[in-house]
């Protein structure tokens, strides 16, 4: 069967390839990308645009040379002044882009004659147009009066859809004879009739020297730019009608195809190596990623191909070589959008290791949707794929699906990455009991060629609910991690934990509209100078009282807005309030201090000083009543960034204190480094100090070490009077604790300054 399938899945690859092939060979013998392949040379060229050389000079019959002579076509004394004023400036040779191949007034015939021979220098023209369904040829070598005093070119082009010209040819046969081009000859490039050369696009023809006929004629410009270089003189007024697209540019005269064709040349004679090489090698690349089966690297394959074909072009035309793209493009697209549309609708559900249908095809499947779902993980499958030889995988896989399907020989089993794999029961029958045979099986090692592998798993069931099967998915897993964790084989999914989950995830949404609610206020707790008995300040809490949830511990909410970056408006409301609070408090009592907590994730806002600023002269708080509390562990995995913070609020005149002193990993080095003027004892050293040794010498040596700093000491968590005894003793400089005043509302707090301000604590 596997062998049956493998060639079924050969022969349809095989078919993909030949009918793309096909679809390629037409897009290039039919020339069926023409519009296509313009456009990406166009945006080729204008990777590496570049300027003439400024050796060729286009002399133009603009909208002003009608004005000044006042008819076409001209008399053909005008054109022959033009020679002579081009020719008395040096020119090289010239190139009269105009029809003179019959006879006009006999007298201008002759003046122009006369000025053909003075040059000696001049080429004339014989040319054709021809373009989709029209062809127009103008000239004869037996019937032009002016041969014997001039050289004749071709000016013959062909013109596309477009009305751009591509190509141009070396020579055109006329009368029995070839006729070089305009371009080949001021480019130096001669070559037989029927012989064509692309045109090199990427050269600005807007940096092709131009001048005026009609300023020419007039003396108003000097004679001096023609020396030593080609010129070429046409139309160039529009309503004479010898205008062509030029790509990437737009439309212009057709004395400017002539010139970018003779610059092309310039460069070099131009290759072209046609669409059947790049064509062949996309067949080739999608012949090896469609027979090989090759899954994850498709993309990346077929993508560099994509790359390749779009952009190796333009490094080659910077060389004059020339390629078509699109037949390949057209293979290399077809076959990757079908293969990945095959990809998403087998492929895409079934494992690519085992050939088990995936997690996407549990997601799919309607049945399951009335029957228990259980998931089962295998703990420690990553650990030992990485360790097995290669191939052997899929001999792991088969020993846990053989003993998945103990009792079920024909279960579905659906496999996901990292070892998981699940199906579905019939809610009606005892899954506990399957689920617990199932754990007693993996207690014997697989074998994986004589290796023995210990497997551990744990199992999660979802019952079912009215839920999306990627969310029962979800939930049957998160059990399964729960019983890894409790040390149990299975577990339930449990409802309740999905409601916790919900509030978790909206916490943070919630937490944004509470601060604009006014469901969020600051709670005051006091501070006791120890010297003094007096209450000199107070640090100032965030509070949060859900209209539904009642209040929400501040180590939830906090925790998580600092774990996501939500910190910043919470703290900015804080701040207001506790600098607003603060400045009414010093009316009535100056020098009273107040702390708010300040995130690490705020050490890299380069507003927050500005905005600290602001609050403070808008409430009229003087800087060093404020104090800002850094936790130690912030502070000392602060980077430049953020020393370079503390000090800017230090020059701002805020108190700086370092929070939770004793729990990160402080060094005399980094309390050196920080600005902080102050140190608080974390409140787990305060209160187990008079019992355990170890916590007294570390409050001891830090209230010495920080007096030898100049910094003053915090004694946080103090809940009992011995300890504040022990703590005066100590030479402690401030207090805060229960002992001394829980949290309260600023209303209470103003009471207690008002009542006991100068009473000490009993």
């Amino acid at each position: 069967m596997p062998l049956r399938k493998s060639q079924s899945a050969e022969s349809s690859a095989w078919k993909l390839i030949a009918w793309t092939a096909f679809v390629g060979l037409l897009f290039g013998l039919l020339q069926l990308g023409e519009i296509a392949e313009d456009f990406l040379r166009t945006a080729r060229n204008n990777l590496h645009t570049h300027s003439a050389s400024g050796d060729i000079v286009v002399v133009g019959i603009d909208e002003d040379s009608l004005r000044q002579v006042g008819r076409w076509p001209w008399p053909r004394r005008q054109h022959g002044q033009l020679i002579d004023k081009i020719s008395a400036g040096g020119a090289k040779e010239i190139y009269l882009d105009i029809q003179v191949d019959t006879r006009g007034d006999p007298a201008d015939d002759a003046a122009f004659a006369a000025a053909l021979r003075r040059s000696g220098k001049v080429t004339v023209p014989v040319f054709s147009r021809s373009g989709p369904g029209t062809e127009q040829k103008v000239g004869s070598l037996r019937t032009n009066p002016f041969l014997k005093d001039a050289r004749l070119g071709s000016v013959s082009l062909f013109y596309n859809y477009q009305n751009a010209a591509w190509h141009l040819p070396f020579a055109t046969r006329w009368d029995g004879q070839d006729v070089p081009t305009f371009s080949a000859l001021m480019g130096g490039k001669a070559s037989p009739s029927g012989e064509a050369y692309m045109l090199d696009y990427s050269i600005d023809p807007k940096s092709v020297p131009f001048v005026s006929a009609g300023d020419l004629l007039t003396g108003k410009i000097g004679l001096g730019q023609f020396a030593g270089k080609k010129v070429i003189i046409g139309a160039a007024a529009e309503i004479l009608g010898d205008q062509y697209f030029i790509p990437g540019t737009g439309k212009m005269p057709g004395a400017y195809v002539h010139t970018i064709g003779a610059e092309t040349l310039k460069r070099g004679t131009p290759v072209e190596l046609g669409w059947i090489l790049p064509y062949l090698a996309a067949v080739a690349i999608a012949a090896f990623v469609a027979l090989r089966r090759i899954e994850r690297p498709r993309s990346v394959i077929f993508g560099a191909a994509t790359a390749l074909f779009l952009l190796a072009p333009a490094l080659l035309e910077m060389n004059l070589i020339f390629v078509e793209v699109v037949p390949a493009l057209a293979v290399t697209w077809i076959v990757w959008g079908i293969l990945a549309r095959r990809s998403f609708r087998t492929g895409g559900l079934t494992n690519a290791v085992s050939g088990l249908p995936n997690l996407n095809a549990l997601r799919n499947n309607r049945a399951g949707r009335t029957q228990a779902l259980i998931a089962a993980r295998v703990l420690n499958y990553d650990e030992i794929a990485a360790a097995l030889p290669a191939g052997q995988e899929r001999q792991l896989i088969e020993q846990i699906v053989s003993r998945l399907r103990v009792g079920s020989p024909e279960r579905v089993l659906y496999q996901g990455d990292g070892g998981i794999f699940a199906w579905f029961e019939d809610s009606e029958q005892p899954v506990s009991n399957h689920v617990e045979a199932l754990h007693v099986l993996f207690r014997n090692p697989a074998r994986v060629d004589g290796l023995p592998i210990d497997l551990s798993v744990s199992f999660g069931v979802e019952l079912g609910s009215s839920r999306t099967l990627s969310n029962r998915l979800a939930s049957a897993l998160v059990a399964a991690d729960e019983a890894a964790h409790d040390g149990l084989k299975w577990k339930y999914h449990d409802p309740e934990t999905l409601e916790d989950a919900s509030w978790k995830l909206s916490m943070l949404s919630q937490l944004d509209d509470a601060v604009d609610k006014g469901e969020v206020w600051v709670a005051y707790q006091p501070k006791l100078d120890l010297q003094t008995r007096r209450i000199v300040g107070a640090e100032a809490l965030a509070r949060w009282t859900h209209p539904e949830k009642g209040p929400i511990a501040a180590s939830e909410f906090i925790a998580a807005a600092e774990q996501h970056d939500r910190i910043g408006k919470l703290t900015d409301f804080v701040l207001e309030s506790a600098i607003k609070s603060a400045a009414a408090l010093n009316r009535k009592d100056p020098g009273f201090g107040m702390a708010v907590n300040l995130s690490a994730r705020l050490l890299g806002d380069k507003g927050f000083v500005l905005r600290l600023r602001a609050m403070l002269a808008r409430h009229g708080l003087a800087p060093h009543l404020l104090t800002l509390e850094l936790t130690e562990t912030a502070a000392l995995a602060g980077n430049g960034s953020a020393f370079d913070m503390l000090a800017a609020l230090r020059e701002l005149g805020v108190t700086i204190a370092i929070d939770d002193y004793g729990t990160g990993l402080s060094t005399l080095d980094y309390l050196k480094k920080i600005p902080a003027s102050e140190i608080k004892i974390d409140q787990s050293f305060v209160k187990g100090m008079l019992d355990n040794r170890s916590d007294l010498v570390m409050v001891q040596s830090t209230i010495a070490l920080a007096h030898s700093l100049e910094r003053k000491v915090v004694a946080e968590g103090v809940e009992d009077q011995t300890v504040l005894d022990a703590l005066v003793d100590m030479k402690c400089d401030v207090a805060q604790g229960y002992v001394i005043g829980r949290p309260m509302s600023l209303e209470s707090l103003t009471k207690r300054l008002a009542g006991s301000r100068r009473s000490s604590v009993a």
